[in-house]
């Protein structure tokens, strides 16, 4: 952990003996009365939390926080892919820094993704924390989901700046370099499944307002295409 995050203010400034965060705190970092650790509280705050107790009932804290949570105008929409890569594309995403990610069903994507289980129990949420407290940042994305690219069209357009750029990775129609291309100050990166966008998809993006773009020549995996892509628009956007 690169920082340690809370949804709240732990009552009383107590964080509990039986929560993981006191036990990564005394037994990993090795903090004792008197140190400091780096904190936040989720999309509100980010700070310095100093250590003012330690007892058999847990870690008492205070917390000074320094600045609020900034995350990206980039809205990655992914075609949904199996449960074990999306785990990956989830944190990366979010250590990232993107704002917002939608998850879609595709013509060419297995069908039963959209029910698994990392959605049923909200697993997902546990990677949305990896990814933020990897990147030592309190701010975790919203995650929308969509059952087939149609309604993520109408997710971006609910959602999402209406003056954001629109582009669909792809290496069928994909006609300029994400690398050398022209980014606004907001867009929407959309990026298919392992079996690529359909036709269909295509023509749907496409006449939605949506650029197709190359991250070149070589077919990616999605999690790979997720992570290159979502750094190289940023980059474009001078944002890293």
């Amino acid at each position: 952990m690169n920082i340690i995050l809370f949804e709240a203010f732990p009552e009383d400034g107590l964080i509990p003996a039986s929560d993981d965060r006191a036990a990564h705190i005394l037994n990993i970092l090795h903090l004792k009365h008197g140190d400091s650790f780096r904190m936040g509280i989720i999309n509100i705050s980010e700070g310095d939390a100093v250590i003012t107790g330690v007892s058999d009932e847990g870690v008492r804290i205070t917390y000074e926080p320094k600045s609020k949570p900034v995350l990206y105008p980039v809205t990655l929409l992914c075609a949904q892919v199996r449960p074990i890569c999306m785990k990956r594309i989830l944190r990366e995403a979010v250590s990232l820094g993107v704002e917002r990610i939608i998850l879609t069903g595709s013509d060419t994507g297995e069908k039963s993704y959209l029910s698994s289980n990392l959605y049923k129990t909200g697993e997902y949420k546990e990677y949305l924390l990896d990814g933020a407290m990897q990147s030592a940042h309190a701010g975790i994305p919203e995650v929308l989901f969509s059952e087939h690219a149609n309604m993520a069209v109408r997710l971006v357009r609910e959602a999402c700046r209406p003056d954001s750029d629109l582009i669909m990775l792809d290496n069928v129609v994909g006609a300029t370099a994400l690398s050398t291309a022209a980014v606004g100050s907001s867009a929407v990166l959309a990026i298919g499944p392992e079996r690529g966008w359909s036709d269909r998809e295509r023509k749907l993006f496409q006449e939605s307002g949506f650029r197709p773009m190359l991250l070149g020549s070589r077919v990616l995996r999605t999690e790979t295409a997720c992570s290159a892509g979502v750094a190289v628009l940023l980059s474009r956007m001078g944002l890293l």
